[in-house]
C-alpha cells in the first residue's frame, strides 16, 4: 500500500504539466472539428463516419478526479440521433459484410499500428478523466491492443466445417456468418481496454457495430474509433452514442441490434460489514456508491 501510494504521487507530479487537454491534443484527422475548440469541449457522437453534434440541451460534465476541473461535456443523446446511428450501422452492413475478410484484417493491421503510435496520448487521456495512474493507463491500452492483434488472425477463426456422411446420404456444412448491427455497452474502469474487446472483433467478422461508451470517461472511445476510421474503417461501421440509462435502455430494446456486449454482473461484491461503534450513515452511502456506481 505505501508502495503504491509512493508511485502514485510520483505519478501525479510527473503529470502536473502535462494533464491532458482536448483542446491541446494533435488528433490524426487532417480537418480539426469545431467541437474541440469549445471550452470545455462538448464530445460529438460519430454517426456515419461524422462528427455530429448532439442537438440534446442536457448534457454531463466530464471531470478530471485528481483536480475537479470539467475535461469535456458529454451529451444525452436523443432517440432521434441513437435511431440515425443504428439506420447507418445498418446500411453499412451490406456492403461491409461483403468485403473480403483479408480486406477487414488489414484494416485491423493498421489500427494496431496506430493504436502503439498513439498509446502515449491515449494513456494520457485515461489517466486524466479516469484517474487511474499512467503506468495503469498504458495497460488499459495495451491489454485491449492484445485483442485488436487477435483480430488480426480472424481469417483462420472463421472457416467453416464439411463433414461428410454423417448419416446414411447425409453431409453437414457449417458456415459463419455475420449477425448484423451489434452494440457495445462499457463502464468506466477500463476506458480503452473494454471497447477493444468489443469492436474489433465484431467488425473484423462482418458486423457493424454501435458503442456507448461510459459517461465518465469517454474520450478514450472517441480516439480510438478516430484511429479506426483513419486506418480505413468505412463510414458507419463503427458508430458513437453518448448518454445513460436511456441509451442504455434505447439499445436493449432496439430490434435492429442484434447482439449486445456489455459487462456487469448481479454478483462479484464483497459484503459489507457494520459493528454497532460506527455510525452508519457514512458507510452505508459509501458502500451503496461502492457497490453500484457503475449502474446509476
Amino acid at each position: 500500500m505505501l508502495q503504491f501510494s509512493i508511485q502514485r504521487v510520483r505519478n501525479l507530479r510527473s503529470l502536473r504539466h502535462r494533464i491532458f487537454d482536448l483542446r491541446s491534443y494533435d488528433f490524426s484527422t487532417a480537418v480539426e472539428p469545431s467541437w474541440r475548440l469549445r471550452n470545455p469541449p462538448r464530445v460529438p457522437n460519430i454517426i456515419g463516419g461524422s462528427f455530429v453534434d448532439s442537438q440534446s440541451c442536457d448534457s454531463i460534465d466530464v471531470l478530471n478526479p485528481a483536480t475537479q476541473q470539467v475535461v469535456c461535456q458529454l451529451p444525452l443523446t436523443t432517440n432521434e440521433e441513437f435511431k440515425a446511428a443504428v439506420s447507418a450501422a445498418k446500411q453499412a452492413f451490406p456492403s461491409w459484410r461483403n468485403t473480403p475478410i483479408t480486406a477487414r484484417q488489414r484494416i485491423m493491421f493498421k489500427l494496431q499500428e496506430l493504436i502503439r503510435r498513439d498509446m502515449d496520448k491515449l494513456a494520457m487521456n485515461i489517466t486524466t478523466e479516469q484517474g487511474k495512474t499512467l503506468k495503469d493507463a498504458q495497460g488499459d491500452v495495451f491489454r485491449g491492443l492484445e485483442v485488436v492483434e487477435h483480430s488480426c488472425g480472424m481469417a483462420t477463426l472463421q472457416m467453416g466445417e464439411f463433414v461428410p456422411n454423417v448419416s446414411s446420404g447425409i453431409d453437414t456444412y457449417s458456415i459463419r456468418e455475420p449477425l448484423g448491427v451489434c452494440a457495445g455497452i462499457c463502464p468506466f474502469n477500463f476506458p480503452a481496454m473494454i471497447p477493444l474487446w468489443m469492436f474489433p472483433v465484431a467488425v473484423t467478422c462482418g458486423n457493424t457495430f454501435i458503442l456507448k461508451p461510459s459517461e465518465k470517461d469517454p474520450g478514450a472511445s472517441i480516439m480510438l474509433a478516430e484511429l479506426a476510421m483513419e486506418a480505413g474503417l468505412p463510414d458507419g461501421v463503427l458508430n458513437i452514442v453518448h448518454g445513460t440509462n436511456d441509451i442504455v435502455n434505447a439499445i436493449c430494446d432496439d430490434d435492429d441490434i442484434r447482439a449486445i456486449s456489455f459487462v456487469g454482473s448481479n454478483t462479484g461484491k464483497d459484503p459489507l460489514y457494520l459493528t454497532s461503534m460506527l455510525d452508519w450513515d457514512h458507510p452505508l452511502t459509501n458502500g451503496r456508491r461502492g457497490f453500484f456506481s457503475s449502474e446509476e
